[in-house]
């Protein structure tokens, strides 16, 4: 092979190489969830989703970094472990609101920037009409870290099947204030039996409650205790 053949066939290769590698990068990019990610509706497909951080109904007022369509995301394990919890609601008439599931660190982010605002109190009377904003870091309401961005806590409540409403849990979503701790002394005994309810169910299935919000729970063996994701729910 003479010189100028070698090296237009070394050129040739080297193109190929390089649009190969195009081709792959651009399928990575693309590729919907990372491996061992799943939507929540793809495996329990009556959840009712109400993706507050799409919305604008949220403690920010604004739709929040990183939520590019109202869908939930978890790990494939908490997502199973949360069909298994649907299932046995299913047999009392009851279904799952899902709030929250895998939440972008550029969210959490998000959070943080919004709370070092203290002009910006727009929705101080729906959500933290009693604690002030300058007060939120301290009191842990915000922080810059999350155990959603590891794919495997969800903020949730029961739905009646029959009416379409929400179970009274005496307190909304969100909410920044002692009533939202679970054993809070300000609810009333129907209210903290139908937390109870969402509790029990939860950790019959691996999940741990956060004491200080009735909705959240984190499956006690997450796959990535360690890991904190920044991949936007699309």
């Amino acid at each position: 092979m003479s010189k100028n053949k070698r090296i237009i066939a070394v050129y040739a290769a080297l193109v190929l190489l390089l649009v190969a590698a195009r081709f792959v990068a651009v399928r990575v990019f693309q590729s919907p969830l990372p491996e061992g990610f799943v939507y929540l509706d793809e495996v329990n497909t009556d959840a009712v989703l109400e993706v507050r951080y799409y919305s604008t109904d949220n403690f920010v007022g604004s739709r929040v970094d990183g939520y590019l369509a109202p869908r939930v995301v978890l790990t494939r394990e908490a997502a199973q472990a949360l069909a298994e919890v649907a299932e046995e609601f299913r047999q009392q008439g009851l279904v799952l609101k899902i709030f929250d599931g895998y939440r972008p660190q550029r969210a959490v982010d998000h959070f943080v920037r919004w709370a070092a605002d203290l002009d910006d109190q727009k929705m101080k009377d729906k959500y933290y009409p009693n604690v002030a904003k300058e007060d939120l870091f301290r009191l842990n309401y915000i922080a810059e870290k999350s155990s959603h961005s590891r794919g495997s806590t969800v903020d949730l409540t029961l739905v009646d099947r029959q009416t379409g409403e929400e179970l009274d849990m005496g307190s909304g979503f969100d909410f920044f204030g002692e009533i939202s701790h679970h054993d809070s002394p300000l609810v009333t005994e129907q209210q903290l039996q139908n937390r109870n309810l969402l509790r029990d169910a939860m950790v019959r299935h691996g999940f741990v409650p956060y004491p200080e919000e009735w909705w959240h729970y984190t499956l006690a063996d997450e796959p990535y205790p360690d890991q904190y994701f920044d991949f936007p729910v699309k």
